[in-house]
């Protein structure tokens, strides 16, 4: 068996924020495009990132107009501004919605041509402008990842940008800046990273490799996610937090995803609802239709989410597996259904369509029909 596992330079640990300006001093940028939005600009982050660019000696052009699901406009503006003011690289500071962002416009100034032409895998042949990516939410492990997510306003859908240029020449992760985020967001975030360990896990694409990240990334969010969201001070489960997104990013930039992701990517181009909410509710919706297909690997989720001892069958540690995961949503005031979350007349036979359509669903552990997307869909509405 031959695998391959890509990664970016990783800088890590408490005030790693700093590193930023000496660090595009190593990749000989001049003057870099800082991709970043309202929300971490008011935490102050942005300022933090800019100033130390500053202190560095570079020149610095801020787009800060990134929205929760933001679409193909960004990427154009941001573009746009690239070239006006003749940056040389690309910084991304925020979730993942920045950090994707950022990777957009990085392909576009390169490669030219319209985001939509790079949807799928593989479909970048220019290198990329040096990036560095700077998550300040511990969820979607875009600082690692080969990924970008962009929507697609005519086709009501998220595009899936897969490449291995996208993932980032730095990755900067700072677990002090989760200290600023809400309870709320620190309950979606760590639930969207428990989504991408365990989807990364279960994957067909999985290797020796992820599998380390995924279930490492597994038990320390399980061990703090409930901690981190009940005090915005305890930065010990900061740390671990952030810790787990990026090794769950790793394991997923490597081994891809499941149909949890194709489904909350067919949700999110059609409705402005937030990423991490969407996949934390489908999550043990599709573990349970996933379970027969890799009973072996759902124990061991099982096992890492308390099951260890309880019982030999390998169903039984998997189904224990998903109502921990369920105890966990409810302990730190997760949404149970989509209908919750503010989905009103759903289409769930277009969005089933589009979902069978994603990169996502290519590694999905179990066969997926048409009937079955549109079932899981109705069975997390409700």
């Amino acid at each position: 068996m031959i695998t391959k596992f890509m990664a970016p330079e990783i800088i890590f640990g408490d005030h790693a924020i700093h590193q930023i300006g000496e660090s595009f001093l190593r990749l000989g940028a001049q003057r870099i495009l800082v991709v970043s939005d309202p929300g971490v600009k008011a935490a102050g982050w942005t300022e933090q990132a800019v100033e130390n660019i500053k202190e560095t000696g570079l020149a610095h052009t801020l787009y800060e107009k990134v929205t929760t699901n933001p679409g193909t406009d960004q990427v154009i503006n941001g573009a746009a501004l690239y070239r006006e003011e003749k940056c040389d690289a690309v910084l991304g500071v925020g979730g993942g919605s920045a950090l994707d962002v950022a990777k957009a416009v990085a392909i576009i100034v390169s490669n030219g041509g319209a985001i939509e032409d790079y949807e799928g895998v593989d479909r970048i042949h220019s290198p990329l402008p040096p990036t560095i990516m700077v998550p300040t939410t511990a969820g979607s492990g875009s600082e690692v990842s080969q990924f970008s997510i962009i929507i697609d306003p005519k086709r009501k859908k998220k595009m899936t940008i897969v490449s291995k240029s996208l993932v980032p020449d730095i990755a900067i992760v700072d677990p002090f800046v989760l200290m600023t985020k809400d309870h709320l967001l620190t309950a979606a975030t760590g639930l969207d990273a428990i989504s991408h360990a365990i989807e990364a896990y279960v994957s067909v694409a999985a290797t020796p490799l992820t599998d380390v990240h995924a279930l490492n990334a597994l038990k320390l969010a399980a061990a703090n996610l409930r901690p981190s969201t009940a005090s915005h001070t305890n930065l010990e489960a900061k740390r671990s937090m952030a810790m787990a997104s990026m090794q769950a990013g790793l394991a997923f930039s490597n081994a891809i995803l499941g149909a949890v992701h194709a489904m909350s990517h067919a949700i999110g181009g059609r409705y402005e609802l937030p990423h991490g909410e969407i996949n934390s509710i489908l999550l043990p919706h599709v573990m349970e239709f996933n379970l027969i297909a890799s009973p072996s690997r759902f124990a061991e989720i099982g096992d890492i989410l308390g099951a260890a001892g309880s019982t030999e069958n390998e169903m039984e540690k998997g189904r224990f597996g998903i109502r921990a995961l369920r105890s966990l949503a409810d302990d730190i005031g997760a949404p149970k259904t989509l209908k919750e979350v503010g989905l009103n007349n759903p289409d769930f036979h277009k969005m089933a369509e589009t979902a069978l359509e994603d990169a996502c669903m290519v590694t999905n552990p179990r066969d997926v029909t048409l009937q079955d997307v549109e079932t899981l869909f109705q069975k997390a509405y409700e």
